[in-house]
């Protein structure tokens, strides 16, 4: 249960839209595992959004006691048998001992043997490999958790050379007057349950679009964050735009409204009677995501109650309790 003293103060109105996010220019790569093993993250990347060199070491994957064995340890086995045989073979069809054809197939083995060989011989270590990033910039994120075992090829960590992302907001026409009051978003992926508001991702609005789009007439409102965390280029996100502070108004967590046959309701804490509440029925405006505007039906100073009001929506329902106070 948590309460919250009813104040009046600043309150920013939101628009809620439709949005995606989109990477800007700049490349990102997959890094994949090299080999069979445990992995384990070098100290570089544990945090996200840490700066990667080019052919920096990311992680280490060990295969030392795996029960299949050593698979780069193999691979240099099989390459210097290969290479043997080419060699036996060579020399045995300058003497017409053997066919051309077996010459050809020697080879290609070797060669064979000699790329798979090479592609972990730069990066093997003691007991295991490895692995390298491609290309420089900075770590978005990672796929897997220290200590997974992974296969050759499994994804392990993600790098992209911009720290940014974009936000780009489809606004109604309808809203045009309101564009130039917007002051930041908030905004939910689809894929994620939480709520991430561009200020605290080192956010910027870039512009307003003043020119409706093709698709649907929408008005583009851009903004650019940082990307850390798991956000995926191409997600569709729920939008709040943020519009600039109104003064002296009373507002409330959005968990703290129930609502009941069209009516909206909040519980605040009987004065007169310890752990008591009083059902209280309230005239809602404007939410922005994370609060909701009281018009009507509450006084500064009261205790409404912001965590705990559906339990005790469900408890007042399943009593004979008289209607407006609960326990």
């Amino acid at each position: 249960m948590r309460l919250e003293t009813v104040a009046a103060g600043n309150f920013s109105h939101a628009l809620r839209v439709g949005g995606r996010i989109s990477a800007t220019q700049g490349g990102e790569q997959t890094i994949a595992a090299t080999a069979d093993g445990i992995v384990a993250f070098s100290a570089a990347t544990e945090a996200e959004g840490a700066a990667i060199r080019a052919g920096q070491t990311i992680a280490t994957i060990s295969s030392e006691r795996l029960r299949d064995g050593d698979p780069a340890q193999k691979a240099k086995i099989a390459y210097e048998a290969a290479e043997k045989e080419y060699k036996r073979a060579e020399k045995l069809a300058a003497e017409h001992i053997i066919a051309t054809r077996e010459l050809e197939e020697a080879t290609l083995r070797y060669e064979t043997a000699r790329v798979a060989y090479r592609a972990q011989a730069a990066q093997m270590i003691r007991g295991g490999v490895n692995v390298a990033s491609p290309m420089g910039g900075f770590l978005k994120n990672r796929l897997v958790r220290p200590g997974e075992y992974v296969t050759m090829g499994t994804p392990i960590a993600t790098v992209t050379q911009s720290r940014r992302l974009l936000l780009r907001a489809e606004v109604p026409q309808k809203y045009h007057k309101e564009l130039a009051e917007i002051t930041s978003a908030r905004f939910k992926p689809a894929y994620d349950t939480d709520m991430h508001h561009t200020d605290r991702l080192n956010g910027r609005l870039v512009a307003c679009g003043q020119t409706a789009s093709d698709n649907g007439g929408f008005l583009p409102v851009t903004f650019e964050f940082d990307n850390v965390g798991n956000f995926v280029s191409g997600a569709y996100a729920e939008v709040f735009l943020l519009t600039r502070n109104r003064p002296n108004t009373i507002s409330v967590p959005l968990s703290a409204v129930t609502e009941q046959q069209g009516i909206h309701y909040v519980y605040v804490a009987d004065p007169d009677e310890e752990e008591a509440y009083l059902q209280r029925e309230v005239e809602i405006g404007q939410n922005n995501g994370e609060r909701v505007e009281i018009k009507k039906g509450l006084s500064v100073g009261e205790k409404v109650v912001t965590r705990g009001a559906y339990q005790i929506k469900l408890a007042a329902s399943s009593t004979m309790i008289p209607e407006g106070h609960t326990h």
